[in-house]
């Protein structure tokens, strides 16, 4: 049997910045993972660069049941404390739209420093390692895994949520927290490609590859950023945003020109005599594939001068007001986030603490916090990780 202080369940980003803060604390800490490599999610993230964090990082930018939870670990470890760590591992980086941060060079650079910082405190990751069961003892925890039996006074979950699952995701994290009786708030896919309706989907499949600008909204939430129409459906920065506030048979609003007052354009237009088509102007700003798909050819044939104020409000209703019912959403099998998770009620904000099992703190994407794209996801994994490192 191995004793030791802290076992820490997942070697992924917030596991192993738990056990950095556990090891500066001169506990001993060991993490294991059923994985064969440690931070897998971490180098597959941002196209391989990793969207570390974010340079504005707000609670708005995260969805839980419990919306305050998630403040405390915010505001006590943010983006500017990681990125402190980042800058001192020499790491170069950039900022792109949004606030969004990555490596200039590669993801690996960001797990290369986690497992540098882990080796100066000389935490023990032990990999290829599954739990067969886990107890709870007098002194704490006792782990029958493949690679013998481990005792600790504390247990960390940090196994993730279910995205993904190619990459090794599994519900352990749901399963342990189940069997200790602590609530679970039901788990999605979220950050995901919508699919469409058959009809739909037809009908825009002359589409796949574009992308524009475009503001999706119902009646929780609205983003502007690109949307990319694909063979299954919709793509993009602003579908994946909006999936995570989208629920099954509910319409979403699309406008497809989301800078540009398009009544007043066409009217002025006209007013001015402009003699192009209808087409002709708005090539300037969509794609003509798209435009044929969303408005008929007699229409898109007409002149400026001889279009009706009625016909002029059925453009703006087709490219602004776009009504759509998604059919579904990818899956977990491409969600870059898990919705739901640990009922932030049974944790401590402070600590990440379970209120009814001493010793088991559960931190990172298995708890009900959810960030936005753009390296809020990340920040949560960094700031619940660093709070739970100061007491386990």
């Amino acid at each position: 049997m191995i004793k030791t202080d802290v076992v820490i369940v997942g070697a992924g980003a917030s596991g192993l910045m738990c056990a950095i803060e556990a090891g500066k604390r001169g506990r001993r800490v060991l993490v294991i993972d059923h994985a064969n490599k440690a931070g897998k999610k971490i180098l597959m993230s941002g196209g391989g660069r990793c969207n570390f964090t974010n340079v504005t990082v707000e609670p708005e930018n995260f969805i839980s049941n419990n919306a305050h939870f998630c403040k405390s670990a915010l505001s006590r470890f943010n983006q500017w404390d990681f990125l402190a760590l980042v800058e001192r591992h020499h790491i170069n980086f950039h900022e792109r739209e949004h606030g969004q941060l990555f490596c200039n060079d590669s993801a690996k650079d960001v797990l290369t420093m986690l497992l540098a910082e882990c080796a100066a405190v000389h935490v023990t990751v032990q990999l290829d390692t599954q739990i067969d069961s886990i107890k709870n003892c007098a002194d704490g925890f006792m782990l029958e895994t493949t690679q013998g039996v481990l005792s600790c006074a504390s247990l960390v979950i940090a196994t993730g949520g279910l995205s993904i699952p190619k990459m090794g995701a599994t519900p352990l994290g749901y399963q342990i927290a189940q069997q200790f009786g602590i609530a679970i708030v039901p788990t999605r896919a979220g950050l995901v490609p919508l699919t469409l309706q058959p009809d739909d989907k037809e009908r825009f499949s002359s589409l796949s590859g574009i992308a524009v600008p475009c503001k999706i909204s119902n009646h929780r939430q609205s983003f502007t950023e690109a949307l990319l129409f694909t063979h299954r459906g919709l793509s993009g920065p602003v579908a994946l945003q909006m999936s995570s506030y989208w629920f099954a048979g509910e319409d979403l609003e699309m406008n497809l020109l989301p800078q540009l007052d398009l009544v007043a354009t066409l009217k002025e237009k006209r007013r001015d005599k402009v003699k192009s088509t209808l087409k002709a102007v708005l090539d300037s700003y969509l794609p003509k594939r798209l435009l044929s798909c969303f408005l008929p050819e007699e229409l898109l044939s007409c002149t400026l001068p001889d279009l009706s104020d009625h016909q002029i409000q059925i453009v703006a209703q087709q490219l602004q007001r776009w009504q759509i019912k998604p059919n579904a959403t990818e899956g977990y099998r491409t969600a870059e986030v898990t919705l739901g998770g640990v009922d932030c009620d049974a944790l401590s904000s402070k600590t990440m603490a379970s209120k009814q099992v001493p010793g088991l703190y559960f931190i990172g994407e298995v708890v009900d916090v959810s960030g936005w794209l753009g390296g809020y996801n990340f920040q949560w994994a960094w700031s619940s990780a660093w709070c739970a490192g100061q007491y386990v």
